[in-house]
């Protein structure tokens, strides 16, 4: 996945109990030594995530910050192990990942499920976190209600049918492109070849369905609501207009949960679930705010 990043980031890794999580940082003479200040940016979960869903917001900050941003167990790059994933599995990785890397507290950057797993982590670590940003997190089965499926769930638990569904439904160009346009963005028109090729590219890594299909099922859906309740690392919330299954309505009931710690909660129009892919130029310069904002 080194090739969808942006110029002068390479690539390194540490190995976690799960395996090989590989991260993405600055790595030439194109920055200026960055800040020791670490941002790290984690990628939502769905057929074909990594990294790269982040790079046009880490890129705006690299003259500026020390920026990490890997690609989760099971996911782009880092190692797939044929394995049904749990909550704890995410919860206990991303806790390896962070104390392995990180030199203190780090500012956390997080969309959607992964937004959820980090609040969760971060109400109940919080001295792994500084502050967070966060876009649509959602734990998909918040104030007890589920988010809703797209597949009926005997079909997405049933053994070879369910891999068939993934191997169909994420593996091959128009499967991608037409999840990316009918679920992810708000407008089509923004989907350049270069997502569905970053896309396409992790979702055809061996072993890619069984982190994808552990999402798909509802293995790890969680109820954010009490993390959200207990959280008290400073927080930032963006929403996209018009994202599906997680709308801003639920958006605005989880920062009304808490608003000591959600200290803002603002809305990027015409954007889906995903405005950091689809509208990078305003979330970049809502990040870049939020960092520089005494709390």
């Amino acid at each position: 996945m080194l090739k969808f990043q942006p110029p002068g980031f390479g690539k390194k890794s540490v190995f976690t109990e799960l395996g090989q999580v590989v991260y993405y940082t600055q790595a030439s003479s194109l920055w200026r030594s960055p800040a020791p200040d670490q941002v790290m940016f984690f990628h939502n979960f769905g057929g074909g995530a990594s990294a790269y869903e982040w790079s046009k917001v880490y890129a705006a900050l690299a003259s500026q910050y020390t920026v990490i941003a890997p690609d989760l167990i099971g996911w782009g790059a880092s190692a797939h192990p044929p394995h049904r994933y749990t909550v704890a599995d995410y919860l206990v990785n991303l806790e390896s990942f962070i104390s392995q890397v990180a030199t203190g507290p780090i500012v956390a950057v997080a969309s959607s499920f992964t937004a959820g797993l980090i609040a969760r982590l971060a109400a109940q670590k919080p001295h792994l976190f500084s502050r967070l940003f966060l876009t649509c997190p959602a734990g998909f089965r918040d104030f007890g209600q589920g988010a809703g499926r797209r597949l009926p769930e005997p079909i997405i638990n049933t053994p070879f049918l369910d891999t068939l569904i993934y191997t169909l439904g994420a593996t091959n160009d128009l499967a991608v492109r037409n999840f990316l346009e009918n679920f992810l963005f708000s407008k089509p028109e923004r989907l350049s070849e270069e997502i569905i090729s970053a896309y396409l590219n992790s979702a055809q890594q061996p072993n890619a369905e069984y982190s994808a299909l552990s999402f798909l099922r509802g293995d790890l859906y969680f109820d954010l609501t009490p993390y959200i309740r207990a959280l008290k690392v400073p927080t930032a919330m963006v929403w996209g207009e018009d994202a599906k299954f997680t709308t801003v309505s639920l958006g605005r009931r989880l920062a009304q949960l808490n608003p000591e710690a959600i200290q803002r909660f603002q809305v990027v129009s015409e954007t889906g679930v995903l405005p950091q892919l689809e509208q990078p130029g305003p979330v970049a310069a809502l990040l870049l705010d939020w960092l520089q904002t005494q709390t």
